[in-house]
C-alpha cells in the first residue's frame, strides 16, 4: 500500500492548495486572498447624499453664528448714569509747621561772644539765649553814670546855694536870690537829661543779650561764637510744637472755592491714620510767581511730627446728596463745549452736556444726563451716529 493519502473534501473547502511533496517530505501550503466585499448600486448615493447634507448644516450653523452680513460696529464699554452721593474733594499735598514761628535776631550788630542753647532745647520766654561783645556799651554807661553823679554834685551844690539866700532874707538882693533859684533849677535839669542818657546806655547794653521772646523749643540755632551778626541775622527760630498746622498752596483755578473752615482729611507722610482738620487761614490773593494761594489746615486734635513733614490734604469743598458723574475720559471738549456720547439702538449719540471742572477721575455733569442714560465711559475716537456694540463684559457699574 501507499502512504500518500488524498485529500479529503473538508481540506479543500478551507481554500487551501495542497502541492506536491517537496524534497523536505513536507507539503508547501499557499494561502488564497478572501474575496472583496462589492457594494450594491443602490447604496453608493446613498452615502453622497447624507454627507452632504450634513456639510450644508454645518455651513448654515457657522453662518447664523458669524452673521457676516450683519455690521457689529465698534466695541465700546459703557455706564448707566445713577444719581450717586457726591463729594467734591480737592486733593493738595503740604508740609508741617509750627502756627507760630518766631525768628529771633540781634537787634544790634555785633560779635557773638557765648550760645548758650543748641537746637532742640525747650526754653522758656526770656531765658538768654546767646551773649555779644557789649564792651563798648559798657563803656557808654560808666560814662553817663559818671556824667550823673557830677550832675548830682553840681544839682547839690546850687540847692546849698539857694538854701543860703533864701537864709539871708532881707541882707541879700533880688538878684543874687533869682540867679540862685535858677541855678538850682539848671542843675534839676541836668540832673533828668543825666538820668535819661544812663537810662538809654543801660537799655542799649541789654540788647547785647539775646534772649528768648516766647517760650517753644529751638528749632534752629545759626549762632556761633566770633561771628559777627547785624540786625537782619537771625540766629534762633523758635516755635511752639503743641500747634502745628499744614501749610500748602491751593492752584488760583480753585482759589475762589477755598474758604475758611472747609473740613479737611489729613494723612501724614508714612502714617496710615487718617486726621480731621480744617482750614484755618487763607490768603488774600495769589501769588503771581507761582500762581498759588497760600492756605493753612489746623487738626482737631493735636498731632506730635517732625516739623516740615509731608501732609497729604483732601479738603472738602462741596458734598451733593444726589449728583450725576461720568468718567473724565467720558468726556470731550471742543469749541462746541463739553460732551458725552450715548449709547442710543447701537449708535453712539453726541449729547451736549455742563459739567463742574474739577481734578478727579470722575467730572460731575450739571445738564445733559439723565438718570438711565447709557454713558460710553471712553469717548475716543467716537463719532456722532457711529455704530457700536456693547458686549456684555464691558457694562461696568458707575
Amino acid at each position: 500500500m501507499s502512504d500518500t493519502k488524498t485529500p479529503s473534501s473538508a481540506a479543500l473547502s478551507t481554500g487551501v492548495d495542497l502541492a506536491t511533496p517537496n524534497t523536505g517530505g513536507q507539503l508547501t501550503v499557499s494561502p488564497q486572498k478572501p474575496p472583496s466585499p462589492t457594494l450594491s448600486p443602490r447604496q453608493t448615493p446613498k452615502r453622497w447624499i447624507w454627507a452632504g447634507l450634513v456639510a450644508l448644516f454645518l455651513v448654515a450653523a457657522t453662518l447664523w453664528y458669524v452673521q457676516p452680513w450683519a455690521s457689529k460696529g465698534l466695541a465700546v464699554t459703557v455706564e448707566t448714569a445713577t444719581p450717586a452721593p457726591l463729594i467734591l474733594v480737592l486733593a493738595v499735598n503740604g508740609r508741617l509747621a509750627p502756627q507760630h514761628l518766631v525768628a529771633v535776631k540781634p537787634t544790634a550788630a555785633g560779635t557773638v561772644t557765648a550760645v548758650l542753647v543748641e537746637a532742640g532745647a525747650v526754653v522758656q520766654q526770656g531765658e538768654i539765649l546767646a551773649q555779644m561783645d557789649a564792651s563798648g556799651q559798657q563803656a557808654q554807661v560808666r560814662q553817663a553814670i559818671a556824667g550823673l553823679d557830677a550832675g548830682l554834685a553840681a544839682q547839690a551844690q546850687a540847692e546849698a546855694n539857694l538854701a543860703r539866700a533864701v537864709a539871708l532874707g532881707g541882707n541879700i538882693t533880688r538878684t543874687a536870690l533869682g540867679d540862685a533859684r535858677t541855678a538850682q533849677q539848671t542843675a534839676t535839669q541836668e540832673v533828668a537829661r543825666l538820668t535819661a542818657l544812663l537810662d538809654q546806655a543801660q537799655i542799649g547794653l541789654e540788647k547785647y543779650t539775646i534772649a528768648a521772646p516766647v517760650a517753644g523749643k529751638v528749632l534752629s540755632r545759626n549762632a556761633e561764637v566770633g561771628q559777627v551778626v547785624d540786625v537782619t541775622t537771625a540766629l534762633f527760630s523758635i516755635a511752639d510744637l503743641g500747634k502745628l498746622v499744614v501749610e500748602t498752596d491751593v492752584d488760583e483755578g480753585y482759589a475762589a472755592r477755598i474758604t475758611l473752615g472747609l473740613p479737611a482729611v489729613l494723612q501724614l507722610k508714612g502714617d496710615s491714620a487718617k486726621r480731621d482738620g480744617r482750614v484755618s487761614f487763607v490768603a488774600a490773593q495769589v501769588d503771581a510767581a507761582t500762581g498759588g494761594l497760600a492756605v493753612k489746615i489746623a487738626f482737631d486734635d493735636p498731632v506730635a511730627a517732625p516739623v516740615g513733614l509731608t501732609v497729604t490734604a483732601n479738603i472738602i469743598v462741596e458734598t451733593q446728596a444726589a449728583a450725576i458723574a461720568v468718567p473724565r475720559a467720558a468726556v470731550i471738549t471742543d469749541a462746541t463745549g463739553a460732551a458725552v456720547f450715548v449709547a442710543v439702538a447701537g449708535r453712539a449719540v453726541r449729547r451736549e452736556v455742563s459739567v463742574v471742572d474739577w481734578p478727579a477721575d470722575r467730572v460731575q455733569v450739571t445738564s445733559g444726563l439723565a438718570a438711565g442714560d447709557v454713558v460710553i465711559i471712553d469717548a475716543t475716537g467716537l463719532l456722532d451716529g457711529l455704530a457700536i456694540s456693547v458686549p456684555a463684559a464691558a457694562k461696568v457699574d458707575p
